[in-house]
């Protein structure tokens, strides 16, 4: 059994796992978030065409206000727009429905390499991205600027299309259908998806095209950095953590390191001899650290402890 194995094993035995339904998982969270906007903007526009028979007050009235506006003024009446526009499906339940298995294939692997913690932020970057982008087009291009004000944009496909390429980004060469010769790499999937992509918003505005390309930068982006150290979903956690402690009545964790505590012990031997130890404060560390940044991220120490723990589960 490998290490990677042993670590699926103690994981089911000793907490939950990443898998959809569970407690905390980001996937899932963007899921609901999706789909109760498409219900609640869905069953709003009904009653709208219930009280008007056409329901043309929908857009002005409801609308507006969660979809990304094509000017500068408008934006900065409606700030908020550039962060509610991703999360709200409206009108095409074929277009939420394959938005959201595009999510779910992509999220799943990218809960995997680089942890739950990561889904949530490049989706918001990708979002972010693609309507500064989208915003930025209709000023740069002739063709668009008679739209500006006027044109509006609305969906998941920017944030789902920066998951899918950090997914990508993180591991072109991953295989899925392994019994079909040596089985279909990821990046061949993710082109795919950007010729559906693509495809799909080809007879619309040139900006949503554009702003689809700049999800996908943001997306590569977010993975090239965090190769090299800088994680750009830390302060977004941090934040959001913060926020949902602030009335929180328990106590706040000691500000003493955890390694301090139970990665070293100095009692009955020589002074600076490193020992590991294996307690299960100092595993569900090393899990929770699997949990946000993804085994691969683990030090071959610990990945030793988690064999160990493992090993003596099985006992």
């Amino acid at each position: 059994m490998g290490e990677a194995d042993r670590y699926g094993e103690y994981k089911k035995t000793s907490r939950k796992g990443l898998l959809l339904g569970q407690e905390n998982n980001a996937l899932v969270a963007l899921f609901a978030i999706n789909i109760a906007v498409f219900l609640i903007l869905t069953f709003i526009n009904l009653s709208f065409v219930i009280a008007d028979k056409q329901g043309n007050n929908f857009y002005s009235l409801v609308l507006q206000w969660f979809a990304l506006p094509s000017g500068v003024a408008e934006l900065s009446e409606r700030p908020w727009t550039l962060f509610t526009y991703y999360f709200s499906e409206f009108g095409n339940i074929i277009r939420l429905i394959s938005n959201m298995v595009w999510l779910w294939g992509f999220g799943y692997l990218l809960q995997q390499m680089a942890g739950n913690d990561k889904i949530i932020p490049v989706y918001i970057y990708g979002g972010v991205v693609g309507g500064i982008f989208y915003i930025a087009m209709h000023y740069i291009m002739p063709t668009l600027r008679d739209q500006v004000g006027t044109a509006s944009l609305l969906g998941a496909n920017t944030g789902v299309l920066a998951v899918a390429m950090a997914t990508t980004t993180l591991s072109p060469d991953y295989r899925f259908f392994t019994f079909i010769r040596n089985g279909i790499p990821l990046w061949v999937l993710m082109g795919v998806y950007i010729l559906i992509d693509f495809a799909g918003v080809a007879t619309a505005s040139a900006a949503i095209s554009l702003s689809h390309i700049g999800a996908v930068l943001a997306g590569f982006l977010f993975v090239v950095f965090l190769r090299k150290g800088k994680d750009g979903s830390k302060w977004m956690n941090q934040f959001y953590y913060f926020i949902i402690n602030i009335f929180n009545p328990y106590k706040k964790p000691s500000k003493e390191k955890i390694k301090a505590t139970v990665f070293y012990n100095t009692e009955g031997r020589k002074p600076f001899k490193k020992t590991s130890i294996i307690t299960q404060q100092r595993v569900d560390e090393i899990l929770d650290k699997i949990n946000q940044r993804g085994y691969d991220f683990l030090t071959e120490e610990e990945k030793e402890i988690l064999k160990k723990a493992a090993e003596k589960d099985e006992l």
